[in-house]
Parts: structure tokens; C-alpha cells; sequence
């Protein structure tokens, strides 16, 4: 995957964010971790990693701590590193940081693995706008309009140059590229990537790209039949 002058400067590798304990599931999560829920006949992580694997990065690496043997038995065979959080779970960031010995140290791809997504593979997406000289992150985001399964206001405003500031009409999608060399400067073992975010917005250096088609939260027990929903259908 290269997509700027420097080849250091592309996103090698891909984390999948596996490691929550689902609560918003209640009963589905109490034996199965979140991302091993069946949607539309195959594990939830699994229509992530398909769009994951069609990058054809450097190594793909998923994050576990709640029942990781179960993600472990379904994710090494087909050629996922595993980068395990023990004692505790280390939430985005942490877990970011705690993978990087898998990830390298350019910058890296992340994605939820509790959506969906109807359109064009969003992690191209991300690569045909990212900028490195003048991003340290570039999230995907969708229109209010067109996400499914949510609930509530949005995350981000984008002004004209593509940079964004907190609240409005776009939803994080959960696929971003993003640098990693901030995250030695945070003291904390446990945190949000939003930390990392706000020091890059702060310094005018977070960015979005509009996610051309659909996507759908399916990190609670209603999303599952909203997701097959859309899958199934085609939407405008």
C-alpha cells in the first residue's frame, strides 16, 4: 500500500480493534466476544477484515483481552497477529500503542470491527485522501443521512480544507490513518485515541474524509438486523 512520495509516509499495516467486552450486546456478548457475533452469515470482525485484506498490507494485527482464545482460534489461522492486553484492557489508544511492535512505526491504518460498511472499501478511501504532509490523522466519516443503527448527534465538523473540530453532522466510521509518534507523549497506560486526536486538531492536523455510501453501528443487539438490512438491500 503506498500512496505518497515517501514510502514511510503510507499506511504498512492494519489494527482491528477487538479487545471489548460488547456490554451494549447484554446476553450475546456473555460466552462470544462482540466481534464474533454472526451478521448476514459470518463473524462481525470478518466483513472487516475482508476489506482489510483486499489492501494487502504489511501484517493485519487485532487487539484481544474479553475471551481472546476465541478470536485467537478464529483469527490465526488466517494470518492475523494478536496483540494481547493482559491485565487490563488499554482502550484505543493504549491498544494502539501497546501494538505497535507488530505495526511498525509508520503510519497505520485502525478500524472498529463492530460496523458495517455498504460502498466503496473504506480504507481506500482513506488512502486516496491522505496527505501526510499536512495530516497526522484522517478519519472516515459519514453524514448523519446515511449511517444506520445510531442514534444522536455527530462527531465532527469538516470546514473546507478537510480539517475537523468536535460536533456536528459527521459520524466516525471507525477506519482511520494515523500517525503513532504522539502516542510516546501520553503518560497514561489506559486512554481513548481522542486524546491523541485532540493534540493533532490542536495543532490543525486532524482530518476527514466524507465516506461516499452507507455504514451501520452494529455495536448493539438492534444494529444486527438493521446491518443484514442493509447488506441485503440496496440504498440511496
Amino acid at each position: 500500500m503506498t500512496n505518497a512520495t515517501h514510502p514511510q509516509d503510507s499506511p504498512e499495516s492494519i489494527l482491528l480493534f477487538a479487545a471489548g467486552f460488547g456490554t451494549r450486546m447484554k446476553a450475546l456478548t456473555q460466552t462470544c466476544p462482540k466481534p464474533m457475533i454472526t451478521v448476514a452469515g459470518q463473524p462481525l470482525i470478518d466483513h472487516t477484515l475482508t476489506l482489510a485484506q483486499a489492501m494487502q498490507p504489511r501484517h493485519i494485527v487485532a487487539n484481544l483481552h474479553y475471551l481472546p482464545h476465541v478470536l485467537a482460534a478464529h483469527l490465526a489461522p488466517k494470518g492475523v497477529l494478536l496483540s494481547q492486553e493482559s491485565p487490563e484492557v488499554l482502550d484505543t489508544g493504549g491498544g494502539l500503542r501497546h501494538a505497535l511492535p507488530l505495526l511498525g512505526s509508520a503510519p497505520v491504518f485502525t478500524a472498529n470491527t463492530d460496523v458495517i460498511w455498504k460502498g466503496s472499501n473504506p480504507f481506500q478511501v482513506a488512502l486516496n485522501a491522505w496527505d501526510p504532509a499536512r495530516m497526522d490523522a484522517l478519519l472516515v466519516c459519514i453524514p448523519i443521512p446515511r449511517c444506520h443503527g445510531r442514534s444522536g448527534a455527530g462527531d465532527f465538523t469538516r470546514d473546507s480544507n478537510g480539517r475537523i473540530s468536535r460536533g456536528g453532522d459527521l459520524v466516525y466510521g471507525g477506519v482511520q490513518i494515523v500517525k503513532t509518534a504522539g502516542l510516546a507523549s501520553i503518560k497514561e497506560d489506559v486512554f481513548s485515541l481522542n486524546l491523541l486526536w485532540n493534540d493533532m486538531a490542536r495543532d490543525g492536523r486532524l482530518f476527514a474524509v466524507e465516506y461516499p455510501g452507507h455504514w451501520c453501528d452494529v455495536g448493539h443487539p438492534e444494529g444486527i438486523a438493521i446491518a443484514e438490512d442493509l447488506i441485503a438491500n440496496d440504498v440511496v
